[in-house]
C-alpha cells in the first residue's frame, strides 16, 4: 500500500507535473520566477494550498455534491454536482486568504515580493486542476491528499528550477529579440521536454 502512494506521489511530481505536463498555473510561473526567493515562497504557498484543498474538496464532493452524496442525511436523490466549480473555487479562495494573512504576518517582505500574485493563487488553474483530476480519477481521501502534495511539490520544483535558470541568464548574452518573455517561453518548453524523460518510468 505504501508503494502505491509513493508511486502516486512520484507520478504527480515528475511524470504528470501539473505545470510542465498540463501547463496549468503558467501565469504565476512566468511572472514570479524572476526571483529565486519569491519563487520559493510562491512554491511553498501553492504546495500548502494544494495539499490542504485537495482533501477538503474531496470531502465536500463525496459527502455533499456528487449524485447520492447526501444519502447520509437521508436525501439520496439530491445531486449538487452542478455546483462543483463554484464550491471548489470557494474552498480554494478561503485557504488562499488564510495563507495570505499568515505570510503578511510573519514575512511582510515576501508578501510584498509576491504582490498581486499571492491572492491570484485563488484562481490558479493548477490548484483547481488538481481537484478536478482527483474527482475525475475517483481517488480516495488518502490518494487525493498524496496527489495534492505531489502536485504541489512538482509545481514548486518547476518554478524554483526556472528561477535558478533565469538567474543564471543574467550573466548570459541572450539575443536582444529573445530577452524577457521570449527566452522564458523557450526555457519553459525545454524544461517541459526534459521532464518528458520521466514518462518512460513504469509506475
Amino acid at each position: 500500500m505504501l508503494e502505491h502512494y509513493l508511486s502516486l506521489a512520484v507520478k504527480a511530481i515528475f511524470v504528470e507535473n501539473i505545470i510542465l505536463s498540463f501547463f496549468l498555473g503558467i501565469c504565476p510561473f512566468l511572472a514570479i520566477s524572476k526571483g529565486v526567493r519569491a519563487s520559493i515562497g510562491m512554491g511553498l504557498a501553492v504546495t500548502f494550498v494544494m495539499v490542504t484543498t485537495a482533501p477538503i474538496n474531496w470531502l465536500v464532493y463525496n459527502f455533499l455534491l456528487k449524485d447520492g452524496a447526501m444519502s447520509w442525511l437521508g436525501y439520496p436523490e439530491i445531486d449538487l454536482s452542478y455546483l462543483n466549480y463554484i464550491v471548489f473555487i470557494a474552498v480554494i479562495a478561503a485557504v488562499v486568504q488564510l495563507i495570505e494573512m499568515i505570510i503578511d504576518r510573519f514575512s511582510p517582505k515576501l508578501h510584498q515580493q509576491l504582490g498581486i500574485f499571492l491572492p491570484l493563487i485563488a484562481v490558479n488553474c493548477a490548484i483547481l486542476g488538481v481537484t478536478l483530476f482527483l474527482v475525475e480519477r475517483n481517488y480516495t481521501l488518502i490518494e487525493s491528499t498524496v496527489y495534492g502534495f505531489g502536485s504541489g511539490i512538482g509545481w514548486f520544483l518547476a518554478i524554483t528550477a526556472m528561477a535558478a535558470i533565469r538567474y543564471r541568464l543574467r550573466y548570459s548574452n541572450v539575443p536582444v529579440s529573445l530577452r524577457g518573455l521570449g527566452i522564458t517561453m523557450i526555457l519553459t518548453g525545454l524544461l517541459s521536454m526534459s521532464f518528458m524523460a520521466f514518462s518512460g518510468i513504469n509506475l
